[in-house]
């Protein structure tokens, strides 16, 4: 296999890409290895074309080659459009002379074709693959898994610990890692999760200990006290003292001291007590994959829960 499938933006800066598009000659073999290569868009004309700046030599992506389309959807213009400014990838279909000077004709439908048939379709369920965040919604991140073929990570896969939208955990154009969830043959979508790897209870929990107080994120405030985000996978719950008033200054989002008054691993619980809290931007927080993510790449049984706890969070993978 020539090509190694990536998300659209992994292959740009690499010295094998750079190669092919340093010359004519250099497309030339790309276009007679079948390589899939990556470009910048630089803008989109009036005929709905991409045009790339290949290393000086001009490359022309027409609409009907931008975009592979699953049976029965229609491709949208918005799709051709919104890959201005991005890293694309592509096959080169042919090279063309005008007056002498070659441009290179591509199609990006060709590389995702391929992704889908020697990469995607060869994925199992637990499967530990790259993505790259394109968008968000209110119910998830939408992930570029290969080529620009996208997938949903819904909020609840984004961790144990509940967020309200996903921008509350990534951002766009993050690289993550991800966990293969479910996959519909039929339509060929590919769903992800990530919050296997991102360790269970008891390995969050040993990064703390009672007596400490640490920094957490407000995620709900409820009648019977406030639920505390210490890691992605771990939360713990503060009591609400109406001396403080703690339910008045706990804002969902709002960074806190919190004091950890005991951990109890039977009842997979926290307790915590309120500090102090920061009206200012939450730091941002580099994801800690407790799986090796470079070198794992399946997982066929996650349990989130402690051994021997009455209350049961796992994941099956078959």
């Amino acid at each position: 296999m020539i090509n190694s499938y990536k998300p659209e933006g992994y292959l740009i800066s690499t010295t094998e890409n750079a190669e092919y598009l340093s010359s004519a000659e250099g497309l030339e073999r790309a276009m007679k290895e079948g390589k899939i290569l990556e470009g910048t868009v630089l803008l989109c004309d009036s005929k709905l074309r991409l045009h790339l700046d290949l290393g000086g030599i001009r490359g022309i992506m027409t609409r009907e080659e931008a975009v592979w389309c699953r049976e029965g959807e229609t491709l949208k213009d918005i799709a051709v459009i919104t890959r201005v400014g991005k890293p694309i990838c592509f096959k080169i279909k042919k090279i063309s002379y005008e007056n002498g000077v070659p441009v290179a004709i591509l199609s990006r439908r060709l590389a995702q074709l391929e992704c889908i048939e020697n990469y995607l379709s060869k994925l199992k369920c637990g499967d530990v693959i790259p993505a790259l965040v394109t968008h968000m919604e209110n119910f998830g991140a939408f992930v570029d898994i290969g080529c620009g073929i996208s997938s949903l990570l819904s909020v609840d896969c984004i961790s144990v610990s509940r967020i309200s939208h996903p921008s509350d955990r990534l951002s766009v154009g993050e690289r993550i890692y991800t966990v293969v969830k479910a996959i519909e043959k039929e339509s060929r979508r590919i769903f992800v999760s990530m919050r296997e790897l991102l360790g269970t209870w008891e390995e969050n929990a040993a990064s703390f200990e009672a007596g400490q107080t640490v920094a957490g994120i407000v995620r709900s405030v409820e009648s019977y006290g406030v639920f505390i985000e210490l890691a992605p996978n771990l939360a713990g719950l503060a009591e609400i003292r109406e001396s403080t008033k703690d339910a008045q200054i706990a804002v969902a989002g709002q960074y806190v001291a919190v004091y950890i008054k005991s951990i109890i691993p039977d009842r997979m619980k926290i307790k915590l007590v309120m500090i102090d809290s920061y009206k200012g931007d939450v730091p941002a927080k580099k994801i800690k994959y407790f799986t090796d993510v470079q070198n794992t790449k399946h997982i066929s049984y996650w349990r989130y829960s402690p051994l021997g706890n009455h209350k049961v969070i796992e994941s099956i993978f078959e």
